[in-house]
């Protein structure tokens, strides 16, 4: 199975880059990480990090399902793509691609690509509808807020460039 969810972000792909592509930073940054952190590193080098988020079940009482899953993840600046192969968690195998592209001047656009085949029939489709979309469309929705809001603070000349 394979999903994409998308954002338009009013700030260049080199700010938005910059925001995202430290993922042991995330449970700083994001309010529904609970943990990202680094286990592991492997002969390339690239972090093996565990995530822990909450996806929420009942926002208006702060309730919410935790959610656990470990990554290989690496980024790829000349490109602005953020990749993720978790190795670990229900989501074993699941491979993921953030693509970070211009939008016209000083805009971009994030998609999400997922793709996830595991051996049980609809387990798939279980997971990108009931966790994947929902806390991947929230991190979107918060590195968009974070991006806008840092590109909002600075002078004119540099809020045009991409």
């Amino acid at each position: 199975m394979k999903s994409e969810i998308s954002i338009d972000i009013d700030a260049p792909v080199a700010l938005v880059f910059a925001l995202a592509h430290n993922v042991e930073q995330w449970s700083t940054l994001l309010p529904h990480y609970v943990s990202s952190r680094v286990v592991d590193h492997d002969a390339w080098n690239r972090p093996l990090v565990q995530f822990v988020a909450r996806r929420s079940l009942v926002p208006v009482l702060g309730l919410g399902l935790p959610v656990v899953w470990a990554s290989r993840t690496w980024n790829e600046p000349d490109t602005h793509r953020l990749r993720f192969e978790h190795v670990a968690g229900a989501t074993r195998g699941m491979d993921v691609t953030w693509r970070i592209e211009p939008r016209g001047e000083g805009a971009c656009c994030v998609t999400i690509s997922h793709v996830f085949t595991p051996r049980l029939p609809g387990f798939a489709w279980f997971v990108d509808r009931g966790f994947t979309r929902p806390i991947a469309g929230r991190t979107l929705a918060t590195f968009k807020a974070l991006a806008e809001a840092v590109q909002s603070t600075l002078p004119v000349a540099t809020n045009q460039s991409t």
